[in-house]
């Protein structure tokens, strides 16, 4: 069995046909499915969804692109909605300075406001990270000093040195389908040299669909091509990265079990 650690079931291009989408990832071996949202109006859809489906859980955070326009977000709407029995994840979180759709101090701010509730919850942290690797390590080791969190760099683009700093926190690291793509070189060297049990795979579909899929919109049966890749990329029996993935997300996301 393998779980697709990150998706977006309430986006276009996976949102009108769901029930299908769902049923072709499980008919693909994909046993369960973290439905990501990225802004406050998403988390009533996502928990939604997750009601209906055993096999589907929620997060609830404030995407860094979407920080402007939730810049009073406290932590206290956070918790409320971090209570479901569903919601397993706070995220996804972090910082985008490649776009900078968002103020950089405001989605700084709100960063550490999403990793104070991940601190009291116990729920782990979805970090995005894009083009901000040394604020990114900086705040992350800084509130690690205030207490531990469990946490996660989600679809991991970043340097080796970067993967190393995480590691050392004590992060778990998700690869997406990037990890296929002809010109990804340097990440798959860094796939190489994760830990086996701080290892997830993801799609971040509807998203970068992994070869052989390039060009079509990303589903989450899709995690499976990126699995077999990175198996052999590693050198290790397919069936062993599957148990070893999915073994991994019910470690880190441990309310998922319940």
């Amino acid at each position: 069995m393998l779980i697709d650690s990150h998706c977006h079931l309430e986006y276009e291009g996976l949102v009108e046909d769901r029930e299908g989408v769902l049923a072709r990832a499980r008919q693909a071996g994909v046993g369960g499915f973290l439905n990501i949202s990225t802004r406050q109006s998403e988390w009533g859809q996502v928990i939604g969804t997750a009601e209906r489906h055993p096999d589907v859980w929620a997060s609830v955070g404030i995407h860094p692109h979407e920080a402007d326009a939730h810049a009073d977000l406290g932590a206290a709407a956070l918790l409320d909605v971090a209570a479901h029995p569903k919601v397993i994840g706070i995220g996804e979180t972090g910082l985008d300075y490649y776009y900078d759709k968002s103020d950089r101090q405001v989605q700084q701010a709100l960063f550490r406001v999403h990793i104070a509730v991940a601190r009291e919850t116990g729920l782990p942290l979805i970090v995005h990270t894009r083009d901000a690797e040394a604020d990114t390590a900086a705040i992350i080791a800084d509130e690690m000093g205030k207490g531990a969190f469990p946490a996660l760099i989600h679809c991991f683009t970043a340097s080796a040195a970067f993967a190393r700093d995480m590691l050392d926190l004590g992060l778990t690291i998700s690869l997406s389908g990037i990890v296929t793509f002809k010109n990804a070189k340097d990440l798959q060297e860094v796939a190489k040299l994760i830990p086996e049990d701080r290892l997830l795979v993801e799609t971040d579909s509807p998203f970068l669909a992994p070869v052989p899929h390039r060009g079509r919109t990303c589903e989450p049966a899709f995690v499976a091509d990126t699995a077999t890749f990175v198996a052999q990329l590693r050198g290790v029996d397919a069936d062993r990265l599957r148990d070893a993935t999915t073994r991994n997300f019910h470690d880190l996301f441990r309310k998922a079990k319940a």
